[in-house]
């Protein structure tokens, strides 16, 4: 793939240059690049000489002076320029193996690849890292990376990833220890695999990694009912017993869902260190409702406005603590209604995986004039849901406003929002 331009920052030096969407960046400094890491590497100079293919086929060289540290201001249509590493595993609990036809194109790829670990924060087992790509990642001191470990017990990792190479986990944790490569550790809880004792046995190992993991997130894995394989969804009993065994080590936070399944509070930010792992939905709640903390309200708006949050049932617990809040506005009047996953099952309770039709069945016979939902239900810089439909076809089967707010861990968007009609 090489490195195709999809977009120009305002004012830039790509601007002035008059790079434009569609032109190839064959090479700088003569020196073909493989991924952003090469281009961000070869940026950091203030003489450059780029050689451009225009989208007509014409090839320029250019010439330019720049800040040591001033961006150029390109956009390109992905992180890497060359062929994104796959997946080899086969893993018990993949999300990506269980999902139907039919939807978003993107959903149906399977990548492990360290540099879209190391530039985007996407999880990588290591079990396709090669010698070549430990040697770069040493001589460019690349890092932090993002782990899916799972387990450390060799035989047990090899199971449940259905590869041979997945056995070597530990190892190359070790080797990264000795390089001073640092990484943040995930682990998909799967009871009746790698729970209880096999849980402790991994936290135990990379704890003697020391500072080398920065933070471990356990989370529940997500049962479907499109999963053949016949997984245990965790319960109540299993989340007390996770949330007690990774209470004796550092730097390791449940996810939130296990604090909800085990019906307990959320806890307060000091659990979360720095909250690391966001995505992973560690800390989102706690983060939320310590925003909205932070947020100014009014005591009364100009006229009467009904406001209804139609979020996911594992926000619910934040959503409901707010709407409490802003119920105490004179004039306002806030719902929450969580949308049910009849497209998924009940079990699967998080709002990036809503579907149009589940969401059209939540709030089109509801009393609102506003829906409000995360960006997160919606691909990103689009209205397009994962099922293939978008906003407009929501809009049009229930006839509602929506506001989308584009901060999920923030409640600024709609509190702002709220004070444009103080009176």
């Amino acid at each position: 793939m090489p490195a195709i331009v999809s977009g120009i920052v305002e004012g830039s030096i790509a601007q002035e240059l008059d790079i434009k969407m569609g032109d190839e960046i064959i090479s700088i400094d003569e020196m073909e690049m493989l991924d952003m890491i090469d281009y961000n590497f070869l940026c950091k100079s203030e003489c450059l000489t780029l050689e451009i293919k225009k989208a007509d086929g014409e090839v320029e060289v250019i010439e330019l002076e720049k800040d040591y540290d001033e961006d150029l201001g390109i956009i390109f249509e992905s992180a890497v320029f060359d062929r994104v590493k796959p997946c080899l595993n086969h893993c018990i609990f993949c999300f990506v193996d269980q999902q139907p036809k039919g939807l978003r194109e993107t959903l149906y790829v399977k990548d492990d690849d360290y540099r879209l670990s190391y530039l985007q924060g996407t999880y990588i087992t290591l079990t396709n890292l090669t010698e070549k790509d430990k040697e770069r990642i040493k001589r460019m001191h690349l890092g932090p990376f993002y782990v899916s470990v799972h387990t450390t017990n060799p035989d047990l990792r090899v199971k449940m990833l259905r590869n041979p190479n997945a056995g070597k986990a530990l190892e190359n944790l070790k080797w990264f220890r000795e390089n001073k490569i640092p990484f943040h550790a995930q682990i998909v809880l799967c009871p009746g695999y790698n729970d209880g004792n096999e849980l402790e046995r991994t936290l135990s190992d990379l704890a003697k990694l020391k500072n080398t993991v920065l933070s471990v997130a356990i989370v529940p894995v997500g049962v479907t009912q499109f999963r053949k394989e016949g997984l245990k969804q965790v319960d109540k009993k299993c989340a007390e017993e996770t949330i007690k065994i990774a209470s004796k080590y550092k730097r390791v936070c449940c996810s939130d869902e296990f604090f909800l399944l085990a019906c307990m509070d959320i806890p307060p930010a000091k659990y979360y260190g720095n909250f690391n792992q966001l995505d992973d939905g560690v800390g989102a709640l706690r983060m939320l409702l310590d925003d909205f903390k932070l947020q100014k309200l009014p005591d009364k708006i100009n006229k009467p406005l009904k406001l209804s949050f139609a979020t996911s049932y594992a926000a619910k617990y934040a959503i409901d603590k707010i709407a409490i809040k802003l119920n105490k506005i004179k004039n306002l009047t806030v719902t929450v209604n969580p949308v049910k996953s009849d497209y998924w099952g009940s079990d699967i309770t998080v709002a990036g995986l809503i579907t149009t039709d589940d969401l059209i069945k939540t709030v089109k016979d509801i009393d609102a004039d506003t829906i409000i939902i995360p960006s997160v239900m919606l691909k990103p810089y689009s209205e397009d849901f994962l099922d293939g439909k978008t906003l407009s076809y929501v809009k049009e089967q229930t006839g509602k406003d929506f506001f989308i707010v584009k901060d999920i861990y923030s409640m600024k968007e709609v509190t702002d929002f709220i004070n444009t009609l103080i009176g």
